[in-house]
């Protein structure tokens, strides 16, 4: 099946800087230490406000945002503060895996399933989720399955200018190592005609994965992928990706980057002058101070 252009779907431009939220809930992939003080840093939600606020200041209109437990706080501020941000967007990213991983090791899977389904939900919800839901249990229907995890998730975004929804890269590289063409064209098709927005995924193998997509004839799509010069969390290495880029067309996939600055370790100039050099679409990064905010911000203008 070919799914090159979905009826009344028009691809539009991803925002050009993006926030990311990695720094609010104590991920730091090169320091457990600095991972350590930021979760106590922001264990507080007016310091994750006063930062958002910060990159507001400073140009950004895109945020990336995990859906774990507290990003339903954040989605909530922002709603109640709609008039204060005008213009902002939103790139969902589900689903949050420790926050199912921690349920199951709590309750065990049928609980989490029950508390998934009926969380929060309304009367009329409730039907309509176990409608799905029933029938994809008993009928052993993966794509339903999937439908579902993804309102769940997208819930708490309700309300808030929702421009991609990316499926996390520990999702979307499990399926493409099982080489799975009909659950990507599924979500992608879903998330298009239910949403109205792209479809996003979040790979390490973001060659392999465009390729893929493209002998599938899956297009309109977000590919957010680690981008940096020293060839951090990337696969199988930069030059493939360099020259993924270079021969890509954003008409069909537009191309984000993440970790370009691999965690520190390069500095922030020499990551940016080579990002610059890319053919990429957007950038997400993620950071806690107005320095760090604006200086970044600045190279990625030039």
């Amino acid at each position: 099946m070919i799914m090159n252009k979905t009826e009344d779907f028009n691809m539009q431009a991803i925002d050009k800087i993006i926030f990311g939220d990695n720094q609010f809930f104590g991920i730091n992939h090169m320091s457990q230490e600095k991972a350590q003080q930021l979760a106590e840093m922001f264990y507080d939600m007016s310091n994750i406000i006063k930062v958002y606020d910060l990159a507001y200041n400073a140009g950004i209109r895109g945020i990336m945002l995990n859906s774990n437990d507290r990003a339903a706080d954040i989605c909530e501020y922002f709603r109640n503060s709609a008039s204060k941000y005008p213009g902002l967007n939103w790139y969902p990213s589900i689903p949050y895996p420790h926050k199912y991983a921690n349920l199951i090791s709590e309750k065990g899977i049928i609980p989490t399933i029950n508390e998934m389904l009926f969380k929060d939900n309304s009367a009329l919800g409730v039907i309509g989720m176990m409608a799905k839901g029933g029938a994809a249990v008993f009928g052993k229907d993966i794509i339903k399955l999937m439908q579902m995890l993804v309102d769940i998730e997208m819930k708490m975004f309700k309300g808030l200018n929702v421009k991609v929804i990316f499926l996390q890269n520990i999702i979307t590289d499990l399926i493409l190592g099982y080489d799975i063409k009909e659950i990507f064209y599924e979500y992608c098709n879903y998330i298009k005609k239910k949403y109205k927005v792209l479809p996003g995924l979040i790979t390490q193998n973001m060659p392999i994965l465009k390729s893929k997509l493209e002998l599938w004839g899956i297009e309109e799509v977000v590919i957010c992928s680690s981008f940096n010069k020293i060839g951090y969390l990337i696969s199988p290495g930069i030059d493939s990706y360099i020259q993924t880029s270079l021969n890509n067309d954003p008409a069909k996939y537009q191309l984000m980057a993440m970790s370009t600055l691999a965690s520190g370790a390069i500095p922030a100039k020499e990551a940016y002058e080579f990002i610059n050099q890319q053919n990429i679409q957007s950038v997400v990064f993620g950071a806690s101070s107005k320095r760090h905010i604006d200086e970044t911000v600045s190279l990625i203008n030039r």
